[in-house]
């Protein structure tokens, strides 16, 4: 049977518009549609190695799963990159019969069409990178025996493109791991410490043997134990990110289906001197070498020396059965809020330069702690570099993460000749001892002796411009000084005023109160700043831009999916917000 779905109509519509030329200026579902990439592109279909479906019940309806079959365009071209011809996905279901029933239902789906034990699959236009093809609705097949299994392949097929097929495999029952949420206190001081008795149950229908637990915590969180059954990474310090420290723990053992385990010793979760906003994760897996290499991702781990982690039961006597089998129940993450202060030092520069020569001036911020800054749940930036232009100067170089202003810090649309004002975002995260370097290319126009202009480092929203964890005020501000009376000897930086003592500036727009961008809607987009200012291309020594991340923090094996879906809502937040700004 073939269906005409939404998403149908979607591909159909673009590829008429790609048809009469007028792709370039359509929208498809949110998305400039893919063109045809050069040579002949090689796509890889993909998917969860093995589901577990819920036996067939002795009365009412059996419970459903879903398979996600995925679809990978291993291109960076976002704009040349993607395929743009009809394709076809043909799914052999023969190795499954008296095992599950498939049926593809959702309006998410593709046209297809099954006769017997064949699914035919057509779709138009592959993007770079991963996306969703088509999903499965699985059940177990009536008559089916807890234990049975068999396997769907996947193939694909196009004119000018070729497919690397996929094999998913669908098992009756399983042991089906169930992390419980545990009552932490999540407003915390420096130093505080609190246990972490991590634990599980197997509510499915058959035993675990050995589970994976994963830890990942952010970078003002601790867990000084390093056990020998666990190894541990550390997220790259040059990387946008939230500086986190993943731990991968195998624990040996037959998990009993229908019982609850518990650490046999629990975990201290410490919030350490550079606490501010935290996140602590933790997951229960079936172990396997595949997950273990799956949750690596190619990142290095290096094995703890402690003592060995082990899980004991919980209670006496099995818990309730469940035949639940769900994979969403096996993570919990919990927020922290630490009562802490971060120190943005603003520095300036002093440089000379006779009349039509040119100048390079670095000016930009430092984080002197004690807290890291990381905007968790919103991704947004953490602050904006706001810099005047000297008078008698003009800028001809910037860095790619700054964005020329009007005089009074507004939108300006012209980003190519000379503006007297620039601003420059942050990422979403500013680490402890790390900040912002910004060096700017002037041209001097007109010498005059000791022309300066500001530097202030602030929060993102102009018309709040204070930052709601910085206590000093007075060193958010330095100077760039032209030609005064040092002659370029480079002494002024650090929270350096316009004549003062370096540490008594004050910013250029007098502060009031700002909303706290992790709770208030009205924080600005991680991507935009008052005039609209990228975050997107570091311009020196700061984190970097980052994708903004919502909703639970994604484990190393999950980061692309979450970053895939996080975007639509980021570009969308961040294009409303713009225009709010603008008007």
């Amino acid at each position: 049977m073939t269906r005409s779905t939404q998403r149908t109509v979607l591909h159909r519509a673009a590829g008429s518009l790609a048809a009469a030329g007028l792709l370039a200026a359509a929208s498809l579902a949110g998305a400039a549609a893919p063109a045809q990439a050069a040579g002949t592109p090689v796509f890889t279909l993909g998917g969860p190695a093995e589901t577990a479906l819920h036996p067939y019940p002795e009365s009412g309806k059996p419970k459903s799963s879903t398979v996600g079959i995925t679809l990978n365009n291993p291109s960076e071209d976002e704009e040349n990159g993607g395929f743009g011809g009809d394709f076809t996905l043909t799914l052999d279901l023969s190795g499954v019969a008296g095992v599950a029933d498939v049926k593809f239902e959702g309006e998410g789906n593709p046209d297809c069409e099954v006769t017997g034990t064949k699914a035919v699959c057509e779709d138009w236009g592959i993007w770079p990178g991963l996306q969703d093809a088509v999903d499965l609705v699985v059940t177990a097949a009536d008559g089916s025996e807890n234990g049975d299994t068999g396997t769907i392949k996947v193939t694909g097929e196009a004119d000018g493109a070729t497919f690397a097929p996929f094999t998913t495999r669908l098992t009756v029952g399983g042991p089906d791991l169930v992390m419980e949420r545990l009552p932490f206190r999540t407003e915390l001081t420096p130093g505080e410490k609190q246990q972490a008795p991590i634990t599980f149950a197997n509510r499915g229908t058959r035993d675990a043997d050995g589970v994976l637990l994963t830890l990942r915590y952010s970078r003002g969180l601790d867990i000084p134990q390093r056990y020998s059954n666990c190894e541990y990474t550390v997220d790259d310090p040059g990387r946008p990110d939230f500086g986190s420290t993943t731990a991968l723990c195998s624990v040996e053992g037959a998990f009993e289906a229908g019982a609850t385990y518990t650490l046999a010793t629990p975990l201290t979760l410490e919030a350490t001197e550079r606490a501010y906003y935290d996140t602590f994760l933790y997951r229960i897996q079936e172990d396997s070498a595949a997950q273990r290499t799956a949750q690596r991702a190619g990142a290095p781990f290096e094995r703890g020396t402690g003592g060995v982690l082990r899980a004991v039961p919980a209670k006496k006597g099995p818990a309730a059965r469940s035949a639940d089998l769900d994979p969403y129940d096996n993570q919990q993450d919990v927020d922290f809020r630490t009562k802490n202060t971060a120190d943005f030092v603003a520095y300036g520069d002093d440089v000379a330069g006779a009349e039509g020569s040119f100048v390079t001036a670095d000016i930009g911020f430092r984080n002197e702690g004690p807290a890291w800054i990381g905007h968790i749940r919103s991704g947004e930036d953490v602050a904006t570099v706001d810099f005047t232009v000297p008078q008698g100067a003009s800028v001809t170089s910037k860095p790619e993460r700054c964005r020329a202003v009007t005089a009074d810090g507004t939108y300006r649309e012209d980003q190519t000749s000379p503006a007297p004002r620039y601003v420059c975002n942050t990422s979403m995260t500013v680490r402890d001892g790390s900040g912002l370097d910004l060096p700017f290319e002037l041209r001097v126009d007109k010498a005059r002796v000791g022309a300066s202009g500001a530097v202030t480092v602030r929060n993102t929203w102009l018309q709040n411009p204070k930052l709601p964890f910085d206590p000093k005020p007075g060193n958010n501000t330095a100077y760039l000084v032209l030609n005064g009376e040092g002659d370029g000897d480079g002494s002024d930086s650090g929270g350096a005023t316009e004549g003062g003592d370096g540490g008594s500036g004050e910013p250029s727009t007098p502060p009031t109160s700002s909303p706290d961008p992790e709770e208030s809607e009205s924080g600005t987009s991680g991507s935009t700043t008052s005039g609209g200012s990228s975050a997107g291309t570091a311009g020196g020594s700061g984190d970097g831009g980052g994708l903004a991340s919502t909703g639970s923090i994604a484990l190393i094996a999950s980061g692309t999916a979450a970053a895939a879906l996080a975007a639509g809502l980021v570009l969308f937040t961040a294009a409303r917000r713009r225009a709010a700004r603008h008007s």
